[in-house]
């Protein structure tokens, strides 16, 4: 058996393992979930453009589901905001 590994954030990672410790499965049944749902809609154009945004997007950006990551706010002189996990899960 092949091995594909998926790098996450802490913000994802800790996103993804409390939602899959609610279902109480491991982190790789909600992925291995995830991929098969994504691969049997793939013929779909409106998958393809949104994995091609995805793509785009990840550089610079958390997924909306992911938690919030700690922000700085020095330079509006406000103290660093505390990571929040995610609203969505």
């Amino acid at each position: 058996m092949s091995a594909i590994k998926v790098r996450l954030e802490m913000a994802e990672s800790d996103a993804l393992e409390r939602y899959a410790e609610s279902l109480n499965v491991s982190a790789e049944d909600v992925l291995y979930c995830a991929l098969n749902r994504l691969l049997m809609n793939g013929r779909d154009p409106a998958v393809k453009q949104d994995i091609l945004e995805t793509k785009a997007w990840r550089r610079d950006n958390l997924p909306l589901w992911s938690d919030s990551a700690a922000s700085v706010h020095a330079y509006e002189g406000k103290s660093d905001a505390q990571p929040e996990p995610s609203r969505y899960l």
